[in-house]
């Protein structure tokens, strides 16, 4: 009978907690286990809707999961090679994913499990994935040092520029704008025209590899997150998009490369947040405009934390080089407060 009370609490809070609720009684001390969503390690993580995250791995499936029922609602296998990164359209049941096996591909919902298009042109891993805030193109970046433009519908490469040594980790669209942000290997940022297809604005570069960036929601400012050891490099940057090249604060503190970094959607009576995951097991939420370190959780055993995908507020999905998925809950009531609710 105890067991079976026990796992009733533990549903309990996580219904709680995934409704932005605050269990009644203590910290939960063992997260809800789902079935898995992948057999590998997971690269990246999405969300479609207020309930459904998208990933995608080293098992070269594309999956889309409930993570608030915990199931799995479907998988496309499609990749010949692992997933890097995966993107969805907001309002729609459009998924976008790209490959180490040099293509990107898109799948529908509404579609069944093949692939609907398919854009491929680069002649090394696709690192970078954007759409457009109209969702009519969609643009690659690749470690064979170029950035491709697409139009969604046929295919079709509009755009085509090849910088030297710009071996492309990660790709944001500016929302709203014609803008697109890029980092690379090359420990520059660079900011595109997507109608000239040129660059527009360059970065300082900073001392170590660029890994990750995201853009906030008003279009004001971006975050790049830098890879590292022995906690040299291995921060965060914020930048102020409206004066390029303008270096806002640094969030310090991890001890091996950041892999992630995000901006979290806003909370009533909340300063602004950013969070970061690293390759040395932690996750990471700080005050946007001091840099403190608002709180840590470290997830023993589960490798390097390779992405992260606000859900909702209060809400985080992690993606972990050995653990699978986390579903992880931050608390403001009696203090910041990050906790595991889930897993899968």
């Amino acid at each position: 009978m105890g067991k079976l009370q026990s796992k009733i609490r533990r549903r309990s809070d996580l219904y709680r907690a995934t409704r932005g609720e605050v269990p009644e009684r203590g910290p939960v001390t063992e997260a809800a286990q789902y079935d898995p969503a992948h057999s590998d390690t997971i690269n990246c993580i999405t969300t479609l809707d207020c309930d459904l995250s998208v990933s995608g791995g080293c098992d070269q499936a594309v999956v889309v999961y409930d993570w608030r029922a915990g199931r799995l609602c479907q998988a496309f296998h499609g990749h010949s090679r692992e997933v890097t990164k995966v993107r969805c359209v907001p309002g729609s049941s459009r998924i976008f994913s790209a490959s180490r096996d040099k293509s990107a591909l898109m799948w529908d919902l509404t579609c069944g499990d093949d692939p609907v298009q398919e854009f491929c042109g680069h002649e090394l891993v696709v690192n970078g994935l954007a759409v457009s805030p109209d969702g009519s193109q969609l643009c690659t970046g690749s470690r064979d040092n170029s950035m491709c433009l697409w139009d969604i519908e046929s295919g079709e490469c509009l755009q085509r520029k090849t910088i030297s040594r710009n071996l492309v980790t990660h790709v944001c669209w500016v929302p709203g704008t014609h803008s697109i942000v890029q980092t690379s290997e090359d420990k520059a940022i660079r900011v595109w025209d997507s109608r000239s297809w040129q660059v527009a604005n360059t970065f300082p570069a900073k001392q170590y590899i660029q890994t990750h960036c995201d853009v906030s929601s008003s279009s004001h400012y971006l975050l790049s997150s830098s890879n590292g050891f022995g906690g040299h490099g291995c921060e965060a940057t914020l930048w102020d998009l409206r004066q390029p090249g303008c270096k806002v604060v640094e969030y310090r503190g991890h001890l091996q490369s950041t892999a992630c970094c995000v901006f979290l959607p806003a909370t009533p009576g909340a300063s602004h947040m950013v969070a970061t995951s690293s390759h040395d097991c932690s996750v990471k939420i700080w005050d946007q405009n001091t840099a403190a370190c608002l709180c840590t959780l470290t997830l023993d055993g589960s490798g390097p934390l390779l992405s992260l995908a606000p859900c909702e507020v209060g809400s985080l999905l992690c993606a972990s080089f050995n653990t699978g998925i986390h579903l992880l809950h931050l608390s403001l009531s009696a203090g910041p407060e990050l906790r595991e609710v889930a897993r899968f």
